[in-house]
């Protein structure tokens, strides 16, 4: 079974709750301020008589000092003040004891990534299940503002940001900031800060930062996306490749690219760590570049990027933790190993689905025969994906859509080749995504989507926990039946593999990728051996497996 969230705990005191595992495992994600554990629970400082979200900016307190809850209600009921710094009503919910808090939350992260560049605010309560009015009063009660005036917000300081920071005409930084025209939006920008945007370029003889060399001669515009060192980016283009679509996406020495359709808008986007482009290598940030075509639609386009390359991530804190937990020796071959993530939830299912199996992270080429091709998620996505012209060898497809998967039908994926079981499988996910019941989207319900992936047969527990790491990007996913993680880990069971795996929470995901990696790693030398003739004495292997284990269990 995958690694369960984190479940709701009682207020306890640090004393006692320290040495439970729930305790720990709050501690790490506290310690390292993931953002991915923001809204779990939250945290009361014994001496200020303050509670904080797990991202606060402000000191971290000793563990002596901190109380944990699983919700903001029952810090307050316990005499604690809400933090002005960190705003804990501003934090996504995950409990069902404040459903109003979390529909709130919500809609926050929807908003700042363009959920009402055009849109209205009735699709976006259909998303959520709720109804208009409802939503309305729900952010109006947390935040003080209508949807739009979020919105709004939102559009005004990504505009003020592409006004600093590229060289875009006024205009599409109007549109790229999701306002539907220029007159709007100079009016509004005029309202809010006094002051047209133009009064907010840099003056001609200003710093030329990466960023502001956007206007390019390819209509290639440049943005940046920080990280927090190390980032083992060559492992992550690893990864992609061996997941890759030929047609959808290419890689180019170190460069990644691929099409993208977000609202309707299409075109392709290349992607390169900063540090690895060129020196000095001491950058700890990836150049993004994207197509004009794409400029109204850059809100949603750069919070997917961060996603897909996992730049939020705190790797020393992860890589810390990991070798604490028995995984030393991976995490000094792989420093800073970030957990690939998707550009559409999706897209990652579907290729999982028809393939039946999770890929290596190995350095390969691209299929990209086509229709002709051996592999059969390459087939269908030829076959059913649109074509797209985008002038860019190697670029000439767009991902089938969940509604596109829906239309063709089990008996046409059949036809390209796909076993039937799989065919099911893959046409059942892709009417839930369609119909809006599983939303394979970061922030997503991550026990809701569980359990609607469980429900469909042909669904295993290895595919559910790709699924849920990589589309809603829940870093504590590790499936203990997987062979490799038992074989790499010198586990002997499923129940060995969780066991061990409770020293990795909560980055169970990150564990699975540096043992997944190291099987692949391990794999590849016997077959190299085997091909020189050199046939492993599998006897002694044996025995060195138990050995591990024994020792692995004696220090645990």
């Amino acid at each position: 079974m995958l690694t369960a969230p984190l479940p709701d705990v009682a207020a306890t005191t640090a004393e006692d709750f320290f040495t439970t595992t729930q305790g720990r495992v709050y501690a790490r994600a506290l310690d390292a301020r993931d953002a991915r554990f923001d809204g779990v629970f939250f945290v009361g400082i014994t001496t200020t008589r303050i509670y904080c979200r797990p991202v606060c900016p402000a000191r971290v307190a000793y563990h002596s000092h901190r109380r944990f809850f699983a919700a903001a209600a029952a810090a307050e009921q316990a005499g604690y003040r809400p933090c002005l710094r960190c705003r804990p009503e501003l934090a996504p919910g995950r409990g069902s004891c404040d459903s109003v808090s979390r529909i709130a939350g919500a809609a926050e992260h929807r908003i700042a990534a363009g959920a009402l560049n055009g849109h209205s605010v009735t699709d976006l309560a259909r998303e959520l299940h709720v109804s208009e009015r409802h939503l309305r009063r729900a952010l109006e009660r947390e935040l003080g503002v209508s949807p739009l005036k979020l919105a709004q917000s939102h559009r005004l300081l990504f505009a003020k940001r592409l006004l600093a920071d590229t060289k875009l005409p006024i205009t599409q930084i109007a549109y790229a900031s999701g306002f539907q025209s220029l007159r709007r939006f100079n009016a509004s920008f005029a309202e809010q800060y006094r002051m047209p945007p133009s009064a907010v370029r840099r003056a001609p003889g200003a710093k030329n930062t990466p960023a502001s060399r956007a206007q390019r001669p390819d209509e290639m515009l440049r943005l940046t996306l920080a990280y927090r060192a190390p980032l083992a980016w060559d492992v992550l283009l690893d990864c992609l490749a061996g997941d890759a679509i030929g047609g959808v996406e290419v890689i180019e020495g170190r460069r990644y690219g691929r099409t993208v359709e977000i609202d309707g808008h299409t075109g392709v986007m290349f992607a390169e760590d900063a540090s690895a482009a060129s020196a000095p290598s001491d950058k700890t940030h990836v150049n993004v570049d994207v197509s004009a075509s794409l400029v109204p639609a850059l809100m949603p386009l750069l919070s997917r990027l961060r996603h897909l390359f996992d730049l939020d991530a705190q790797p020393s804190a992860i890589d810390e933790h990991l070798s604490q937990g028995g995984l030393e020796a991976l995490v000094a071959a792989h420093p800073g190993l970030r957990v690939p993530g998707a550009i559409d939830g999706f897209d990652i299912a579907l290729r999982t689905l028809l393939r039946g199996r999770a890929r290596p992270c190995r350095a390969q080429m691209i299929d990209a025969s086509g229709a002709q091709s051996d592999d059969v998620a390459v087939r269908v996505t030829w076959a059913i994906g649109e074509p797209l012209e985008t002038g860019v060898p190697g670029l000439s497809r767009l991902s089938p859509t969940a509604w596109r998967v829906v239309d063709a039908g089990v008996e046409r994926l059949v036809s390209l080749g796909v076993m039937r079981g799989r065919a099911d499988a893959a046409v059942a996910v892709a009417k839930l995504v369609a119909g809006g019941t599983l939303r394979l989207e970061p922030g997503g319900d991550v026990t809701a989507a569980r359990a609607a992936l469980a429900a469909i047969r042909g669904v295993g527990d290895q595919v559910a926990a790709k699924l849920v790491s990589r589309a809603l990007r829940w870093p504590d996913a590790l499936s203990p039946g997987e062979t490799a993680l038992q074989r790499a880990a010198k586990a002997r069971s499923s129940s060995a593999l969780m066991a061990m795996a409770q020293r990795w929470r909560p980055w169970g995901s990150y564990a699975a990728l540096h043992l997944r990696l190291h099987d692949e790693a391990q794999q590849s030398s016997l077959t190299a051996r085997a091909r020189r003739g050199a046939t492993p004495d599998l006897n002694s292997q044996e025995d060195e497996s138990c050995r591990m284990h024994a020792h692995a269990s004696m220090a645990s």
